[in-house]
């Protein structure tokens, strides 16, 4: 199965058009399949004086507000529009996290075929009542969600509508970098056993290390921030991948996919040549005349494979032999 690789553009584009195409371009020639943009207004998703998260406040103005900040990274109507075209022009999916209704309702305009709800709206009750009724495929992010949040969010989007088997849920952290020891892949699949959901994987930790894990432990969605410069200004640059970084990442994610194969344990056609050279036979130990007996002094199991499988060691004791054996020749029964 090909894992569905999103590259999270977020707000990585600072509010700037020329910038967000850019992100558009560099995740297409890196080989995404979708680019994943976020649509909200400041007004509607925070109030004046909420309080950035500590990692924006690492990484932006600490005297600036979250409304003052997020204001600044709003994308129009017509933006969306502009990148629409843009994305169709690169031949990669366009995909845009709606943050509140009235972003859903943009999107649903827009005509997008599938949903992304951040994991900052898992417990919003309306918000997922309105996603579910729409009927369309779900990727539901679970950051700092316990199971019972999880499934309470997918009742609610089935109660709506949708269809558990439109539903992908993303196991993720939502600490920008998250730390190693916070990652807890395993719960991917806890997820997977509880819920029978397809399973996916959004990844803030540094490097691709965790997100190719995530792909050979099941993963079908992996979802990774990209930025055209780490050191650029903004709340998720410093946690993105760079275009390069990115296009080896998809590049092992492809790797992993041929490598984990169809799950049926069989010779390879790239092995089925050496089966012959590494594989043993029966052959003479010493000098055996015709009418000898065969024992386990006079026979041995030695390479090339091509005659008596040693597995038929006991059947061939004991037998006589139907004609002369000179040492090494593989024995004929």
């Amino acid at each position: 199965m090909k894992t569905l690789i999103i590259a999270e553009a977020g707000v990585n584009h600072n509010g700037d058009i020329n910038l967000a195409k850019k992100l558009v371009t560099v995740a297409a020639e890196a080989g995404a399949d979708v680019i994943k943009f976020q649509t909200f207004t400041a007004d509607n998703l925070v109030t004046k004086g909420a309080h950035k998260a500590h990692y924006q406040t690492l990484t932006t103005n600490s005297s600036e507000s979250q409304h003052a900040m997020i204001h600044n990274l709003e994308l129009s109507h017509s933006m969306h529009q502009e990148l629409i075209d843009y994305c169709a022009k690169y031949e990669i999916e366009f995909l845009s996290s709606g943050f509140d209704i009235k972003s859903v309702n943009l999107l649903i305009k827009l005509g997008l075929s599938r949903f992304k709800i951040p994991s900052g709206e898992i417990t919003n009750l309306p918000y997922l009542r309105h996603i579910g009724a729409q009927g369309k495929e779900i990727i539901l992010s679970t950051g700092m969600a316990n199971l019972e949040e999880i499934r309470d969010a997918i009742e609610i989007l089935e109660s709506a509508g949708a269809s558990r088997n439109k539903i992908t849920v993303l196991h993720c952290n939502t600490d920008y970098p998250t730390p190693l020891i916070d990652v807890n892949l395993r719960a991917m699949i806890t997820i997977k056993n509880v819920f029978d959901v397809k399973i996916g994987y959004s990844d803030h930790t540094l490097g691709s290390d965790v997100a190719i894990a995530a792909v050979s432990m099941g993963a079908t969605i992996i979802e990774k921030h990209i930025t055209l410069d780490a050191k650029m200004p903004g709340p998720d640059h410093k946690a993105s991948m760079e275009p390069q970084q990115f296009k080896d990442m998809v590049a092992a994610i492809r790797g992993i996919e041929l490598a984990m194969g169809d799950g049926f344990k069989k010779p390879s056609p790239s092995e089925l040549k050496n089966i012959q050279i590494v594989r043993k036979s029966l052959v003479a130990a010493c000098l055996i005349n015709e009418g000898e007996i065969f024992n386990s002094l006079n026979i041995a199991v030695k390479r090339p494979g091509t005659g008596i499988s040693p597995m038929l060691w006991d059947e061939v004791i004991g037998k006589k032999a139907i004609k002369k054996f000179m040492p090494d020749d593989l024995i004929e029964i």
